[in-house]
């Protein structure tokens, strides 16, 4: 018996497509989180020359005389508040709010980039998120001297909606909130202080006069897992985006279901018994009719010589692969008929009409008598 069992080299033809697009998804999906990663961790870093990093940035604050101290850890922003200085936090949300005001209450002056909720409920009470727009040239349409002296900048990000004590600039992307050790600036993203735009409008002069009012500025980037930052470190499944892990899921779950279908087993052929027995006469009665409607008589005249042809060699000694002649030959020395005559009933042209037939059936009929 033949296995219809599918075997594996089946299986790997049947698979080997969808296998190729899944790694295909896969590789992209770690392209995409490394680069994302890549430049989330150059992003607005003093010592960082790619297009969102912000040593420009930097390089011009020193030339003006700040002492830039750059810190990477919650610990080296704590240690570097030391005396007159300003803070600037590039990643408010990396960094537990409680911990966040401890180290404001450091500084003298404090500019915060795209703070959440959860920081300004602690930092800036009564200021929260209203938005989110594309950095954009924007006018000040403010009295914040900073903001007036460089005029139109390009600012985006987060917008804010402030109490009365804040003033709001450039349509809400930048607050400056006074306070008892100096004032608190909020931006709503970085894009002023790239180094892709810092030579756009008056960026250059808006963030310098921000960031060079005294003559330390703290530098704080936070990284991710600086146990520090009070920031529980995310696992790998929090760093991925929603719909690529919705969508790891789903083609998981169509991979299972495509192994299961491809993997099944049909196992051994099963007997089972007829719910009704045919009798052979009825067999061959039904088939007759079907060559009588069909009106194949050479078919069922071929097919009642080689049933007789069958039956008789046995009897005359032949086996089955005798050639015609000498069958002809045998069934003519046993019955004595003419040799021309037993080629032509054994061997000749089909009978042109069903009477034809009936004749052809009878004299096979009577030759295996004679020859038994």
């Amino acid at each position: 018996m033949t296995s219809v069992s599918p075997d594996s080299r089946r299986i790997w033809r049947a698979a080997r497509a969808p296998l190729v697009i899944a790694v295909i998804v896969l590789i992209g999906a770690v392209i995409v989180l490394l680069t994302s990663a890549g430049e989330q961790r150059g992003s607005l870093d003093p010592e960082s020359a790619a297009p969102g990093g912000s040593r420009a940035l930097a390089r011009l604050l020193e030339r003006e005389g700040v002492r830039i101290v750059p810190a990477r850890t919650y610990a080296e922003a704590e240690a570097a508040l030391q005396g007159d200085a300003t803070l600037l936090v590039t990643g408010p949300g990396r960094v537990e709010p409680g911990r966040l005001a401890a180290l404001r209450s450091r500084a003298t002056d404090a500019v915060l980039v795209g703070p959440d909720d959860p920081v300004l409920d602690i930092l800036a009470p009564g200021v929260v998120v209203s938005g989110e727009v594309d950095p954009v040239a924007r006018e000040p349409g403010c009295t914040v001297a900073g903001a007036v002296a460089a005029g139109n900048a390009v600012l985006g990000g987060f917008t804010y909606e402030a109490h009365g004590r804040a003033r709001g600039c450039y349509d809400g992307t930048l607050l400056q909130l006074p306070g008892d050790r100096g004032t608190t600036t909020i931006l709503g993203g970085g894009a002023p202080m790239t180094n892709d735009r810092l030579d756009e409008a008056g960026d250059a002069a808006l963030t310098m006069r921000l960031l060079g009012r005294h003559a330390t500025l703290v530098w704080y980037v936070p990284t991710p897992g600086d146990a520090g930052a009070g920031i529980v470190a995310r696992s790998f499944t929090d760093l991925i985006p929603r719909p690529w892990l919705f969508g790891a899921v789903q083609l998981g779950v169509a991979a299972v279901l495509f192994a299961l279908w491809r993997a099944r087993r049909l196992g051994p052929v099963v007997s089972e018994r007829l719910p009704v027995v045919v009798r052979a006469a009825e067999t061959t009665e039904g088939r007759a009719r079907l060559y009588r409607r069909a009106g194949a008589a050479g078919h069922a005249a071929a097919t009642l010589r080689q049933a007789a042809i069958d039956r008789v060699r046995p009897l005359l000694g032949l086996g089955a692969g005798a050639e015609p002649a000498a069958v002809v030959a045998a069934v003519a020395a046993r019955t004595g008929r003419p040799a021309a005559a037993v080629g032509e009933l054994l061997y000749g042209p089909a009978p042109g009409d069903d009477a034809g037939l009936v004749r052809l059936a009878d004299e096979l009929d009577r030759i295996e008598r004679e020859i038994s």
